[in-house]
């Protein structure tokens, strides 16, 4: 599942990344693969999406959340 599919207060870890372009960037911002994520809110038109990780709160917008495999947790 995609980091851009989850809904507000979904959590889940953080897989791999399916862009070596994008990798980097995500993870100089704590996204880590191994590291817990969680949705915290969507803009009212679905895009950027806040989430919670590390720590603190990160704005993500939808193109680059896509890149971002997880697992969900139940």
């Amino acid at each position: 599942m995609r980091l851009s599919q989850l809904k507000p207060g979904q959590k889940a870890i953080i897989k791999d990344f399916d862009n070596q372009e994008i990798h980097l960037k995500l993870m100089e911002m704590g996204c880590l693969p191994g590291e817990s994520i969680t949705v915290e809110q969507r803009a009212p038109l679905g895009d950027p999406v806040s989430v919670s990780i590390a720590g603190y709160t990160l704005s993500l917008r939808l193109n680059e959340a896509d890149h971002i495999i997880v697992n969900t947790i139940d």
